[in-house]
């Protein structure tokens, strides 16, 4: 048989079978390179955020499309002394040789800033519960009101205030930011963009407390975010204010009506007071250098020029000054309540103008050096105190507003090194030394209104009026400053116990109130949420508990208020205007 025939059949067939698998590996082969073609470019269209070497790129544009601030915290360096030159910032951290001085794009990052140590990590995101828990009940009881009462569960409009101006939204703002409590810090934002409105207002209000507590608020977040519409309010506010400036010497009146501009000073004061118009400088002269108008400052030079060329008794600043004859009302004198804020500002002006305006800081030094002969005092058990001097005799007693000069006198230790540095550096932390005390001397742990060094007392209040505690920051402003100069752990330790007492004696169900006597076991409470509870209080004790990166003091100045102001030349978010504008030179 011929087998040729079956055999040629069979190979036919494998044949066939083989050109199959050819014609289908093609055929895939061909999908594999056309997919790798058409996935090449859809990838290079946007390829820098795809590849997986560039995930850091992909998370980066995810939070840019959700509005999310990243976390910048720097935990590898801490600053050993903010001012000696000492100080290592991990300039990588904050990429700041990426960004323009003053570009108006960059937002401080909100959040962050954790210690290194967990301890003081656990502290201060129990700082942060205290913030939360306060501005959620003025939420609910009291929002858009100045402030809150706790116990009542309503709002207060208080004696500085008149009408619904949201103070302690204004007031709070800055301290939810560096909290990174974004919901609220939004919510509040929306508020003031939306409801406030501050030249409708038809009632005298103390021109001070508006700058301190509005304008510096919105400066503050200005700073913070270069949203335009904090700059405008500020702008918006001050303008208002000016009026109460026209006076034959231009030392402004006390109160001011933003809507007839009518403006009067207090009847029981004998003239304007120096810690109000004394206390003006930062606000105005960071508002001219963003709007590129130079009027605002040059109100605050002409106070400055004033108080330089006045006589002043045995270089003291008395608390009084007529608006009309430029001379001084009665001869008192305080570091504390009608006198404090000057002070303050004089050394901040020089460290906000970069260290520049001499004058300033010359004007601080003098005034230190006469305050310290006149007015510093030792009791018998070792206690360093500032008293009031009345015509020239000491009253043997001291404000709770002067604790914030332990804080003052040290800063200025620290930023010039000088004849006068150890003598300024040794009774501010004595003075802060006695603050702690009139604290640990009372049966609740916080400090009276004022306390006396006589009558057999030493750091204690004796009259009613004086034993109450209304929330108040000064002492924690100073336990903040010298821990991040010194990073002595007592002034944390002192700080937390000031917490804790916080908690026992001020909490309530539905926020935070004063007490009527610090020396009572079961104190009765005053029925009211300050708005610089949110704004000075809570802010320096979580300051005091976090990395001394967040708003460190090279960079940063606080007004009265603890709304941090950037120094000039030395902080990105500066934001000056990039010249005098056609309309600022008009106003002018």
């Amino acid at each position: 048989m011929y087998r040729v025939g079956s055999t040629g059949r069979k190979c036919n067939l494998h044949y066939q079978k083989k050109c199959q698998i050819v014609s289908i590996l093609l055929t895939f082969g061909l999908l594999f390179f056309t997919g790798i073609f058409f996935l090449h470019t859809r990838v290079s269209k946007d390829k820098k955020y795809y590849f997986l070497d560039d995930r850091q790129k992909l998370n980066d544009k995810t939070d840019k499309e959700l509005d999310i601030v990243p976390d910048r915290r720097q935990t590898e360096t801490q600053l050993k002394s903010v001012y000696t030159g000492d100080s290592q910032i991990d300039e990588s951290s904050y990429q700041e040789d990426d960004i323009p001085m003053g570009n108006v794009n960059v937002k401080l990052p909100l959040g962050g800033h954790a210690d290194n140590d967990a301890s003081a990590e656990e502290k201060r995101v129990n700082i942060k519960e205290m913030m939360k828990h306060a501005w959620q009940n003025y939420k609910i009881y009291a929002w858009g009101e100045n402030e809150l009462r706790p116990l009542t569960q309503k709002g207060y409009e208080g004696n500085i205030f008149v009408g619904d101006l949201g103070v302690t939204i204004i007031d709070g703002l800055d301290t939810l930011y560096i909290m990174g409590l974004k919901a609220e810090y939004t919510e509040g934002r929306d508020w003031i963009q939306q409801n406030f409105l501050y030249d409708k207002v038809s009632a005298e209000i103390s021109l001070y407390e508006t700058n301190i507590r509005l304008v510096g608020g919105f400066l503050t977040m200005y700073a913070f975010t270069g949203d335009s519409m904090f700059k405008e309010k500020a702008q918006s506010v001050v303008d208002k204010l000016l009026p109460a400036f026209n006076t034959s010497t231009g030392i402004p009146r006390s109160l001011v009506n933003p809507k007839t501009g009518e403006s009067s000073s207090y009847d029981w004061a004998s003239g304007s007071i120096l810690a109000e118009f004394g206390s003006l400088h930062l606000e105005f002269s960071y508002l001219s250098d963003i709007t590129g108008n130079p009027l605002y400052r040059e109100k605050v030079q002409t106070i400055r020029q004033i108080l330089k060329k006045i006589k002043k008794p045995n270089g003291l600043y008395p608390n009084y000054l007529n608006s009309s004859s430029g001379e001084w009302g009665e001869n008192h004198v305080s570091l504390g309540a009608l006198g404090d804020s000057f002070y303050e500002y004089l050394l901040k002006a020089w460290l906000q103008s970069g260290q520049t305006d001499e004058e300033a800081r010359q004007m601080f030094d003098d005034a230190m050096l006469a305050i310290i002969k006149h007015m510093v005092r030792t009791s018998h058990n070792g206690l360093t105190y500032v008293s009031n001097l009345l015509y020239e005799r000491l009253d043997n007693k001291m404000d709770h507003f002067a604790c914030f000069a332990g804080g003052i006198l040290a800063l200025a230790a620290n930023t010039s090194q000088n004849e006068n540095s150890a003598k300024f550096m040794e009774i501010g932390e004595s003075i802060t030394n006695t603050c702690h005390e009139s604290y640990i001397r009372s049966f609740t742990g916080l400090g009276p209104r004022v306390f006396l060094f006589e009558q057999g007392a030493e750091a204690h209040a004796l009259d009613s009026k004086d034993k109450k505690y209304k929330l108040r920051p000064e002492t924690v402003e100073s336990y903040f400053v010298l821990w991040r100069l010194t990073h002595n752990q007592k002034y944390r330790d002192w700080g937390w116990d000031v917490v804790l007492a916080l908690e026992k004696y001020c909490r309530t169900a539905h926020g935070y109130t004063g007490i009527r006597n610090v020396y009572r076991k079961m104190p009765r409470k005053d029925d009211i949420q300050q708005s610089f509870f949110l704004a000075e209080t809570l802010k320096y004790l979580y300051l005091l508990f976090s990395n001394d990166t967040l708003l460190p003091l090279n960079e940063w100045v606080f007004n009265t208020e603890a709304h941090p102001l950037p120094i000039k030349g030395a902080n990105v978010y500066y934001r000056q205007a990039v010249s005098i504008s056609g309309d600022a030179k008009n106003d002018c």
